[in-house]
């Protein structure tokens, strides 16, 4: 070999080794700390890709209907205690919405609350002007309109009605029922202890006798049901009185037509063979008028 080509191979390799140089290694754990970094981008990129959530949007989204009517429920309670304390005037949506605190609600809301649930509730009436207001189940405002509807329901035969419905339809409904204590009874339902109000028809009244009075008030018949109270009074000779309610007309059975029997026709004796036929009497043969013996 050319001896002036080693000598510039040796120079090369003592410059190369006086300059420093740093060399990168790649470990297990910067591979690691990669793929976690793009994993990590992705997942932020696919959560940025979706709908966000702000103050704005997040009541309006698919979804939210147990917020529609949770706001549906509020707009219904307000109304029937503006109702109780006598404030009956109309009110607008955009009024309800602010006496609610519910203003954040979004269009969408708002577009089903004015076309739909306060159009098809049953406790919220809808005015000509686009209004809107509590509808009670009875129309009375004081307490001469409620003993009004009571006399009415007795003398109809209708019965009472509930405590809990004139405390919805009646404003300050404690102070009528207690003007009108003497007006009125109490009877408490027993199959789910809710109380009815009847009216007090004095007229019907009548005085019984305070012996029969003890012995009524004497008697326990707790224990016993209808029918054996019914089989009591038969044994001691008293008939009890029946209700069965209203009994269905019967509709009158329809008779069937009798079927007409055929009547068939007798022969008339051979009409039409009086010339040929022959008659015997008395051991007699007649024929053409000869007699033969």
């Amino acid at each position: 070999m050319d001896p002036a080509l080693l000598r510039e191979r040796e120079a090369f390799k003592k410059k190369a080794l006086a300059t420093p140089t740093v060399e990168k290694k790649k470990t297990k754990d910067d591979s690691q700390f990669k793929d976690d970094s793009k994993k990590k981008s992705k997942s932020s990129s696919s959560v940025s890709a979706g709908p966000k959530l702000d103050a704005t949007n997040y009541k309006t989204m698919v979804g939210s209907s147990s917020y529609r009517f949770g706001v549906l429920a509020r707009i219904v309670r307000h109304m029937r205690a503006r109702h109780q304390e006598g404030d009956d005037h109309p009110l607008t949506l955009d009024e309800v919405l602010d006496e609610t605190n519910q203003l954040d609600v979004g269009n969408k809301v708002k577009q089903w609350l004015q076309s739909e649930a306060l159009q098809n509730n049953p406790k919220i009436e809808c005015t000509q002007d686009g209004k809107y207001i509590f509808k009670p189940v009875y129309k009375i405002k004081d307490k001469k309109s409620l003993l009004r509807l009571l006399k009415q329901q007795d003398l109809k035969g209708l019965g009472g009605i509930l405590l809990e419905d004139v405390q919805e339809s009646l404003p300050h409904c404690e102070r009528a029922l207690k003007s009108l204590a003497q007006e009125i009874l109490y009877i408490t339902r027993p199959t789910d202890k809710k109380k009815i109000l009847f009216y007090n028809d004095k007229t019907a009244t009548l005085d019984v006798d305070d012996e029969f009075v003890k012995l009524w008030r004497a008697t326990a018949v707790d224990a016993m049901d209808d029918a054996k109270i019914e089989e009591y009074l038969e044994k001691q000779g008293i008939k009890s009185m029946q209700d069965h309610g209203p009994r269905k007309p019967i509709a009158p059975k329809r008779k069937k037509a009798a079927q007409k029997r055929r009547q068939f026709k007798k022969p008339r004796d051979n009409e039409h063979l009086a010339d040929v036929l022959e008659t015997y009497e008395d051991n007699t043969l007649t024929q053409k008028g000869v007699s033969i013996k």
